[in-house]
């Protein structure tokens, strides 16, 4: 590459992360030090206390929000923590998940400009998270035939496994004498095989898709810092070329995995995936599979140790781990928040949205909704409506991979707890910084199985 190209390419990265990153960085911290409560709330959210005092500071700011009104108007757009409106706008046809912007301001031109050599990514199309319909119906049903209900159960016997096999190691590793990190041990180890085993990724190369899935955690973010920005645009780039080169060897060597088949998919009219909508696809499996199951898993574990009532409850009915999965998605979701920008003039709650205006979806918000959820700030896991969270969105951008992650969450937890009931978490937990993906970076834990 010349030089001349060099220049460009970094200038153009330089666009990008001042765009969508430096710039509402600081207009969210000025904003913050107003008291406007949506930017207070933004700031903190990359810096939870794992004590758990961070997180009521946040969920307090989520009602004040709710308080101000179905969808109050920020300083930077609207905002919403009402599990009514939330609902609405997912499900509406009026908003779109992609910024709207008049292509004709420099501003606009600059940042298309930007943006025509950034890495393919969760976040720029032909990805489900940002496409629309016509192309999102046709993408999505293709990828729908492969990521079935159906499909998912037949994998719950070998998650089951895989589980006890992780579990074996770790119990021979002498638990009850140093602690271990359940992160880095399990909770992210369970998914990641899951996925190898989805995407056909040979056994020597799971330890590179699970640094993959690690790094590319921060893609769904913003406000980053330049040098993480950076590094995650390194391993986007890294990550689409590796597999640009899986996909061939998939092509080449079809398996008895779910991308073998998702490769093979052809539509009604004889048309299947192209590379890069094969390649988006199989990213955001990671991208989006691993790190919210790794966040479910920590999370789960996280609050049955800060509710030990509720632990042993699962102890004497087993039959409840479903609904407890559901009710720790709806108490601490893995994806916090999200966003929807409207594409026409419209009305939502009575509130007039102009085109092109943001709304800020808070989905843990919206699950701690009085109006809808009894005692919102109590964990429960004989709730019996846990079911109406919003953590895997709803309408057409509805988490493809929601069957998937109940039951890992499912199987993940159950077997943990049955291996090691006297699990006991010890001090030094971590949580992620970032703001739209909440989990545990660092959980360590004392392993007591019931013989000890």
């Amino acid at each position: 590459m010349s030089t001349t190209a060099q220049g460009s390419q970094w200038l153009a990265q330089q666009v990008r992360w001042t765009l969508g990153h430096a710039l509402p960085r600081i207009t969210i911290a000025g904003a913050a030090r107003r008291d406007e409560l949506h930017s207070q709330f933004v700031a903190q959210s990359s810096t939870p206390d794992p004590t758990g005092a961070g997180d009521r500071r946040l969920h307090h700011l989520m009602d004040r929000i709710r308080d101000q009104g179905p969808v109050p108007q920020g300083r930077y757009g609207y905002v919403t923590a009402s599990h009514a409106v939330v609902r609405q706008v997912l499900s509406s046809n009026d908003f779109r998940t992609r910024i709207i912007r008049d292509r004709t301001s420099p501003l606009a031109r600059l940042a298309a400009w930007s943006a025509a050599n950034a890495p393919t990514g969760p976040l720029r199309p032909p990805s489900l998270l940002v496409t629309e319909p016509p192309e999102h119906t046709r993408y999505r049903k293709l990828v729908t035939r492969v990521f079935s209900v159906q499909a998912v159960q037949q994998l719950r016997t070998r998650t089951e496994k895989i589980a006890d096999e992780l579990l074996g190691d770790l119990q021979r590793g002498e638990p009850g004498a140093a602690p271990v990190d359940l992160v880095a041990s399990y909770c992210s180890l369970l998914p990641v095989t899951v996925i190898a085993e989805i995407l056909g990724v040979p056994h020597s190369e799971r330890q590179r898709l699970r640094a993959f899935g690690t790094s590319l955690a921060p893609s769904l973010d913003y406000g980053l810092r330049w040098r993480r920005f950076r590094a995650v645009e390194r391993s986007l780039i890294s990550f689409d070329r590796w597999l640009a080169h899986h996909i061939e060897r998939v092509r080449r060597e079809p398996g008895d995995n779910l991308l073998s088949q998702l490769v093979a998919a052809r539509d009604d009219d004889g048309s299947g995936l192209t590379d890069i909508e094969l390649r988006s696809t199989a990213g955001l499996v990671l991208g989006a599979g691993f790190e919210t199951t790794v966040n479910l898993l920590g999370n789960g574990i996280g609050l049955l140790h800060r509710h030990p009532d509720q632990r042993a409850a699962l102890g004497d009915d087993p039959a409840l781990w479903p609904n407890a999965v559901d009710e720790m998605l709806r108490f601490d979701p893995p994806l916090f928040r999200t966003g929807r920008t409207a594409a026409r003039d419209t009305t939502v709650a009575g509130r007039a949205i102009p085109r092109g205006t943001t709304v800020a979806l808070l989905l843990a918000g919206a699950n701690r909704d009085a109006s809808v959820f009894a005692e919102p700030h109590r964990f429960d896991i004989t709730r019996t409506n846990a079911k109406d969270h919003l953590s895997f969105s709803t309408g057409r951008h509805y988490c493809l991979g929601a069957a998937l992650a109940r039951m890992e969450g499912e199987v993940g937890l159950r077997t943990l707890y049955e291996r090691f009931p006297r699990l006991d978490l010890t001090a030094g937990a971590r949580r992620r910084g970032t703001r739209i993906l909440r989990g545990y970076e660092r959980l360590p834990a004392r392993l007591k199985p019931t013989s000890a």
